[in-house]
């Protein structure tokens, strides 16, 4: 199935119909995830949330349909921390194409000390960026199989003022939580320029590009119970902030876009479009970081030998 053409300016709260597709949004159940789920509900696509916890997940859904009537929802548990969770993700999907994949769930964690996963990485790399690695490439013939498939991996604004270093990446040597957030995040920012690199060199169909959702706070959130209560209080506290700040439901315009807009293509980054923290979606050049293709290269060939999946990850 094609995209539809656009004509006009783009429309955040007028999104083209997607009827017949299906989209997985990992996180789909808190935060920019689910809003992210919510507005691709609307255009009568069916959404699939991804998330560990099943009532979490139920509760995000109950949500959305109480919002979107007749919303095709769906829910696949995952654990982007567990290999085995992800090596199966795309048999319990249960589908025979899948037209997108939003790459966002995540993991932050505020203190030390630094946490490991089962299998001995440090959490949030893991789970950030190896876990949706890996993910990829289980989901690749059901990427493959549609149209124009699209990969969007959100990153984050807090990645742009970072630096990988290739020879600690799970931050053994220098242990900091919002550093270590940041860089699996400006990961994930790497990853997802440079697949797109690697699909156009195979000559594939399916479009990988990258987001990010400027400064997205819960206190400039609107309420979506129960996954979000935004009490009287905190939005005053958070007005102030809203002049240079955006909300959750606006942070997740620019993936929306980047899955929807039949004018993005791969190898874009999309971010707000007032200084990079809030406002309507648009493309922006790519970070000076970002262009550094033998950091992203030099990235991709550790990321295969920690997840243990093979360099092509599939796609063709």
């Amino acid at each position: 199935m094609s995209h539809p053409s656009r004509t006009g300016p783009w429309n955040v709260h007028r999104l083209p119909r997607a009827d017949g597709r299906t989209f997985l949004v990992t996180g789909g159940n808190a935060g920019i995830g689910y809003f992210t789920a919510e507005q691709l509900a609307t255009t009568g696509a069916t959404v699939v949330l991804g998330s560990r916890d099943q009532v979490k997940a139920e509760g995000a859904m109950a949500s959305i349909r109480s919002r979107v009537p007749g919303a095709r929802l769906g829910h696949l548990r995952i654990d982007l921390a567990d290999p085995a969770s992800v090596g199966t993700a795309a048999e319990r999907l249960c589908l025979d194409r899948l037209d997108a994949v939003v790459h966002n769930a995540g993991v932050a964690l505020d203190h030390p000390p630094r946490r490991e996963t089962e299998d001995g990485l440090e959490l949030m790399f893991a789970t950030n960026h190896l876990g949706h690695f890996a993910l990829t490439r289980w989901l690749a013939p059901l990427l493959s199989a549609a149209p124009a498939a699209r990969i969007v991996t959100v990153g984050s604004f807090a990645a742009k003022s970072e630096q990988l270093d290739l020879d600690d990446l799970q931050s053994v040597n220098d242990y900091r939580p919002k550093r270590a957030y940041a860089r699996s995040k400006l990961a994930q920012m790497y990853f997802g320029l440079e697949l797109d690199r690697r699909l156009r060199a195979t000559g594939s169909t399916v479009l990988s590009m990258v987001v990010h959702p400027g400064g997205a706070l819960d206190s400039l959130t609107p309420s979506r119970p129960p996954v979000h209560i935004r009490t009287a209080g905190r939005r005053l506290r958070g007005l102030p902030a809203g002049l240079v700040l955006q909300g959750k439901d606006a942070g997740a315009w620019p993936a929306v876009r980047a899955v929807l807009d039949p004018q993005a293509t791969g190898g874009e980054l999309w971010g707000p479009s007032c200084f990079g923290l809030r406002g309507r979606p648009r493309r922006e050049p790519r970070w000076d970081q970002l262009t550094r293709t033998a950091v992203a290269e030099q990235l991709w060939d550790a990321s295969c030998e920690l997840t243990g999946v093979d360099p092509g990850l599939g796609l063709t």
